[in-house]
């Protein structure tokens, strides 16, 4: 691929972290200082929640913020930042392969997240026309010349589409036409239980990415000795952070309140 924006060293950088047995970790940020903070704790590259910045401008997550808002989000955090940043994109706000390759470069992002359900109604996507969707997104890169990192989440798992049984099966071939697409990373979100996290490692023949919350039960170290390639947290740090804001600081300032209101 000879793609010469000023994004493709990022872009190279960003692909080249993602080893399977040393998984690239990406805290997933929700604005710039979040961001800025993930880098100054030396993390390598940053990683956007859709979910996460949603919030943060006043919306639900699946696609309900203006496609212009989560890309202006976007660009002020990899603006904030000079380690590679990849942007949950959800499945491209309905944006035509070209159009969603040329503005979300143009926020300075070296890599994008595309999900294969729709994200108001749940249903999974055809899987041939998710590959082909994936297949569009990388034809328009080389095109412009835009190089893209792209993390294929497929949501079998999530959406409990079919047995445990189906949804591995699915998964595996979902995410093997994706990496035929052009897509760099398989990410099936919603699967937890190390067998089955084992499973679609030794199956797909690509990197894959695993999704952790902040009190997981697979270590860091765990999922390293599973061979996945990438671990993310999605919104569920933010969400740590809101809680702990709203559950100790804005309780001992209403304890404090109170205890004024009482001397009166």
């Amino acid at each position: 691929m000879n793609i010469e924006t000023a994004e493709a060293p990022k872009a190279a950088t960003l692909r080249a972290l993602h080893v399977p047995g040393e998984p690239l970790v990406l805290p997933n940020a929700w604005d710039a200082a979040s961001a800025l903070l993930i880098e100054e704790a030396g993390f390598p590259a940053v990683a956007t929640s859709s979910a996460a910045i949603a919030v943060t401008l006043g919306w639900g997550d699946g696609e309900a913020a203006p496609v212009e808002d989560m890309l202006a989000a976007a660009g002020r955090i990899a603006r904030s930042v000079t380690v590679p940043v990849t942007v949950d994109f959800e499945r491209g706000y309905g944006l035509k392969p070209a159009e969603l390759v040329e503005r979300l470069a143009a926020t300075g992002a070296a890599g994008l997240n595309l999900e294969d359900s729709d994200p108001a109604t749940g249903a999974m996507v055809d899987a041939g026309q998710q590959a082909d969707f994936l297949a569009a997104v990388r034809a328009a890169g080389r095109a412009g010349r835009i190089d893209l990192v792209i993390n294929a989440r497929t949501d079998s798992f999530l959406r409990r589409a079919g047995t445990p049984q189906e949804q591995l099966a699915a998964t595996v071939d979902r995410g093997s036409r994706y990496l035929a697409a052009g897509a760099d990373c398989v990410y099936p979100l919603g699967v937890t239980a190390p067998e089955v996290i084992r499973a679609l490692v030794e199956a797909i023949p690509g990197p894959v990415n695993v999704a952790r919350g902040p009190q997981a039960d697979l270590s860091l170290a765990a999922l390293a000795g599973l061979g996945v390639a990438r671990v993310t947290f999605g919104p569920s740090l933010q969400r740590q952070v809101y809680g702990q804001f709203a559950s100790a600081t804005l309780q001992a300032l209403i304890d404090e309140r109170s205890s004024v209101a009482s001397t009166r």
